[in-house]
């Protein structure tokens, strides 16, 4: 809607003697309120949030079978990946002047609290729900995690 139109509209709800007139368009709303002599007039364009579009990264040169690289990932598909459950901060130790939960290297069982993760002031303790071996840690302590971030990976075996 143009300007224009909608001084248009303020003068016609003024001359009509209404109080209030509200219009509903596609991408606009518009409520004209009069009270004595002064029409007030509130407009409500709606909220776009933009998509967020992932572009995966590319990398000019394609790795080879024997690329390092390649045998990495290979291997990471023996290991079991524990994701995180919530949003928050990461965090390996239970105050900073304690141990961390685990290390590489450490093995765990079902039950073993492997970090917290502080979300809006409340912090859940993250229990591993396999048996196995720390294998590598994932993220660094006091980074911000998403929902289903990999934080550790475990060898089952």
């Amino acid at each position: 809607m143009k300007l224009k139109e909608i001084q248009n509209l303020i003068k016609f709800v003024a001359k009509s003697g209404a109080s209030e007139v509200s219009l509903e368009m596609e991408n606009v709303k518009i409520t004209v309120k009069t009270s004595s002599d002064s029409p007030k007039v509130v407009v409500q364009e709606p909220i776009v949030i933009p998509q967020q579009h992932q572009i995966a990264p590319t990398s000019p040169v394609s790795p080879t079978l024997d690329t390092p690289d390649t045998k990495t990932s290979d291997d990471n598909s023996n290991y079991i990946t524990i994701k995180s459950p919530i949003i928050g901060t990461f965090y390996r130790k239970p105050s900073p002047d304690k141990p961390s939960f685990v290390e590489v290297g450490d093995t765990i069982s079902e039950g073993t609290v492997l970090c917290v993760i502080e979300a809006m002031k409340l912090f859940n303790d993250i229990e591993s729900e396999v048996s196995g071996k720390i294998v590598k840690i994932l993220v660094d302590d006091t980074s911000p995690v998403e929902f289903d971030q990999p934080l550790f990976l475990v060898d089952p075996s």
